[in-house]
């Protein structure tokens, strides 16, 4: 018997509302569209340029190679009556890894996760994969949003991971073996609150440059020990990357405290090692603000909405709360007093400055 070549090769896979299909000749153009889109061009190693004919080769010539020889699976994704983006499960054996994107008019409606449970149900079910690897770029977070909801267990960073376009990278790595349920595997622990002067939002790129700016502070940096020096926009991106991946494995809630109306970045406040205690009821508080928001009474208000949302059953419905501040950080254990903390012990020379000297460390508490 003949074995079937692309396209007969390549089942149709859909729930209704996004379909994955084999290739064609009109998805080309669009093909070349979404290659050349600029976060397509950045989280991918999508060669640069790309033309028109490059994306022909790919759809018309690498795909069906790969269907037809067995190195991997390889669909269009279609919602809406038309090409929404690609979606790849790769390699031969029982072990592959994912890819995806979406073409920027599908992007943000929920059609990626839908194409990746197709995906990988069908890898698991009909492919005989026992194991999906998914990576990305460190930042990369729609990538990440989509392989958190499709339930891969996220494993952390893995450092110089990709080498694309001359570039070695970091990498976000996860995996979903056969039989993990296609739903998230920790709550993604970020909310938005609005707090009448303040607003706490999780934390965008576009916060970089006023990070940078807070994190070149000399007091700032007198009362946090560890900061780089010089702290750059690259470490400003690495510092928000990080907040995201917590806030994905639900270790931490991070918040920017923004300004209501221009949305500019004010200050940090943060919910920590939610999963630090064998009860997972715990959690502790810190916070910092910009030296331009200062004065104005804008942090003790962003605590308070930060604690209430920790200490609510419908929040992050933490039991106790603990805080911790330099004992001449009089500014920052006022904040913690105003927000209904109680001072329950001093660990002398605890607490490491920026300039390498020692104050002791006062820690706060407040139950619920």
């Amino acid at each position: 018997m003949t074995a079937l070549l692309f396209p007969f090769n390549v089942p149709v896979l859909s729930d209704g509302v996004v379909t994955l299909r084999a290739h064609t000749p009109d998805d080309v153009d669009p093909m070349c569209q979404m290659a050349n889109d600029p976060d397509m061009r950045r989280w991918t190693a999508i060669p640069v340029p790309n033309t028109r004919e490059d994306s022909a080769r790919f759809a018309l010539e690498v795909i069906p190679e790969g269907w037809n020889t067995g190195k991997g699976m390889f669909w269009a994704i279609e919602a809406e009556g038309r090409y929404a983006g690609n979606v790849d499960v790769r390699g031969e054996g029982p072990i592959t890894d994912i890819g995806f994107a979406l073409h920027p008019w599908a992007r943000g409606r929920g059609y990626m996760r839908r194409a990746v449970d197709l995906a990988v149900e069908h890898a698991f079910t009909e492919g005989g994969k026992e194991v999906v690897h998914w990576k990305a770029h460190v930042g990369n977070e729609a990538s990440l949003r989509v392989a958190h909801a499709c339930g891969f267990t996220l494993h952390g960073t893995q450092p110089a991971l990709l080498h694309e376009r001359g570039r070695i990278l970091d990498a976000w790595t996860g995996s979903r073996r056969f039989g993990d349920p296609p739903v998230p595997r920790t709550p993604w622990t970020s909310a938005e609150l609005d707090a009448g002067p303040v607003r706490l939002r999780p934390y965008r790129e576009s916060d970089a440059e006023r990070l940078t700016e807070a994190f070149a502070d000399p007091l700032l940096r007198h009362w946090l020990d560890g900061i780089a020096n010089p702290y750059t926009l690259a470490n400003a991106r690495a510092t928000i990357a990080h907040a995201i991946w917590k806030a994905a494995t639900g270790q931490s809630c991070v918040w920017v405290v923004a300004d209501p109306n221009s949305d500019e970045l004010l200050g940090n406040v943060s919910i920590m090692d939610l999963r630090g205690n064998p009860w997972n009821d715990a959690g502790e508080l810190g916070y910092w603000l910009h030296p331009s928001a200062r004065g104005r009474g804008l942090m003790t208000v962003a605590v308070r909405a930060a604690v209430e949302y920790a200490l609510d059953a419908a929040g992050l419905d933490r039991r106790r709360l603990s805080c911790y501040a330099a004992a001449g950080n009089t500014a920052s254990r006022r904040v913690a007093e105003a927000a209904g903390f109680t001072e329950f012990g001093v660990q002398r020379a605890a607490e490491r400055l920026g300039d390498g000297s020692y104050d002791d460390l006062v820690g706060y508490e407040l139950l619920r």
